[in-house]
């Protein structure tokens, strides 16, 4: 189903208006790599001494893309960034990663920098060759019309099964000056952490060391995308980059960071939340938003497992989808989870209402004000172990025929 309209996700969200980031210029250009009638390649163009962190799939199969970002990832800096969607350029042996070398060759012309200094993403089909002089003569004219204001188009152009784009914008304080930290995310299907199937580009006019911006990305992305499924399967070319421009002044920041970037991190990760929380609003088919808090796990650890696994049933999201309150399935999922768990310890609850307590449905539980609460767009799910503090919060979404509907038909 790739490329053909999609019903919009009743779980939208409206796209924020993304100001400019001092220091980015970007656009969108067609290369018709397998859409026809639409924007498919994106570009971001850097200052000199732009510094760049990045967290990548976990999948032992990644594509090609994710092999070059993590190489050129070691140095540190970035000039430019290419994204194209329609083929992943995953499983393309010899033929994707000369197409990687002959994008960054010809974008660092353009750009005048490194190879190494341009970052490459795709996204969408496995398995085909990535038609490379299409990609590579796509490239000047784009440079030539690259602005401030194009992250609207950015985040439309990078979509695949997206049925809306994605984005989101906070301010920072460092020192006195201010500063801004924007993104954009795609991601539909394919979802799950190590990390959450997707690609995302933050750009920030900060001037942030390389291991500083790193470690402050790392932990942002641990506490939003790894905790967001939509079907438990991790992509191959999952991808999130952040970009300092550096082209705000500021006091200097240390190597290490430290408490200079408090607030600077406060606004990434807040950035990474909402586009996390986006993408599971667009999950394939969804038509609900699901939270899952765990608590009184033996560790925080133990409990994301639990809450992850009850996220990712089938069982658990085919009764939400249906709006049954068949806490039973979320039972059995606390206990598959292979993580501490005493059945005589255990409650349940959803939407506020606690359905069973301590291994046994609660006396006089009435099921009216549940099934209320699950034939609403945002559903909550509240499990407490009863055996420690550990404790998490993961975000997923109904699992229905839609879902199978778009995959049983993606290449056609």
């Amino acid at each position: 189903m790739a490329g053909k309209d999609l019903p919009v996700s009743p779980l939208m969200l409206p796209m924020p208006e993304l100001p400019p980031v001092p220091g980015v210029r970007l656009g969108t250009g067609r290369a018709e790599i397998r859409y026809k009638a639409r924007e498919d390649v994106t570009m971001m163009v850097f200052p000199a001494g732009t510094t760049v962190a990045g967290v990548f799939t976990q999948n032992k199969c990644p594509g090609a893309p994710v092999d070059w970002c993590r190489a050129a990832l070691k140095g540190g800096k970035a000039r430019a960034l290419v994204v194209t969607a329609g083929n992943s350029n995953v499983f393309t042996g010899k033929a994707g990663r000369e197409t990687c070398q002959q994008t960054a060759r010809a974008m660092a012309d353009l750009a005048g920098c490194k190879p190494n200094e341009v970052f490459l993403a795709s996204t969408g089909v496995i398995g085909e060759k990535l038609p490379t002089e299409k990609l590579t003569a796509a490239l000047p004219p784009l440079f030539g019309s690259l602005g401030e204001d194009g992250w609207a188009a950015a985040a439309r152009a990078i979509m695949t099964t997206d049925t809306f784009p994605k984005g989101a914008t906070r301010t920072a304080k460092i020192g006195d000056a201010t500063v801004t930290v924007s993104g954009i995310v795609k991601g539909s299907g394919m979802i799950a952490p190590d990390m959450a199937t997707m690609l995302c580009f933050l750009a920030t006019d900060a001037k942030v060391p390389a291991g500083a911006l790193q470690a402050i990305l790392k932990k942002g992305v641990d506490r939003s995308f790894n905790c967001v499924t939509v079907d438990s399967d991790t992509s191959t070319s999952d991808t999130v980059l952040l970009f300092a421009t550096g082209a705000t002044k500021h006091p200097r920041v240390p190597a290490e960071g430290g408490p200079m970037l408090r607030d600077f991190a406060r606004a990434v990760s807040e950035v990474l939340m909402d586009l996390a929380l986006l993408v599971a609003r667009d999950g394939e088919g969804a038509q609900k938003l699901i939270r899952i808090d765990v608590t009184g796990a033996v560790s925080a650890k133990s409990a994301h497992r639990i809450a992850m696994s009850i996220a990712n049933s089938p069982l658990v999201k085919t009764a939400i989808a249906g709006e049954d309150a068949n806490w039973g399935r979320i039972v059995m999922a606390v206990g598959k989870a292979g993580e501490p768990a005493d059945r005589d310890k255990l409650s349940v609850g959803v939407g506020g209402v606690w359905m069973a307590r301590e291994g046994e449905i609660v006396p006089g539980y009435d099921e009216a004000p549940v099934v209320a609460h699950m034939k609403g767009r945002e559903v909550e799910i509240q499990v407490d172990i009863g055996l420690g503090r550990g404790k998490a919060t993961v975000w997923t979404c109904d699992l229905t025929h839609g879902y199978i509907d778009i995959n049983g038909s993606y290449r056609s």
